[in-house]
């Protein structure tokens, strides 16, 4: 019953050992990816973040809470 709570966090770690082992690594030291030093050496490496809470996906502000309109071709 335990094991069975414990295997997804065992395939992610089998399957991918560096990226795992970062997020618990910045997870422990409760690093922020957009705080300065963190976001800055990011953008050294190439990866861009996803995750910036103020910005939509096309790099636009989201200035609304509310669900926003899209146009689909």
């Amino acid at each position: 019953m335990f094991l069975d709570e414990l295997s997804p966090v065992l395939r992610e770690l089998t399957g991918h050992p560096v990226a795992f082992l970062g997020g618990l690594a910045s997870g422990l030291m409760r690093l922020n990816l957009s705080d300065d030093p963190v976001k800055s050496w990011l953008r050294q490496q190439g990866v861009t973040s996803t995750s910036d809470p103020g910005f939509g996906p096309n790099g636009s502000q989201n200035n609304g809470g509310g669900p926003q309109t899209i146009a689909i071709e």
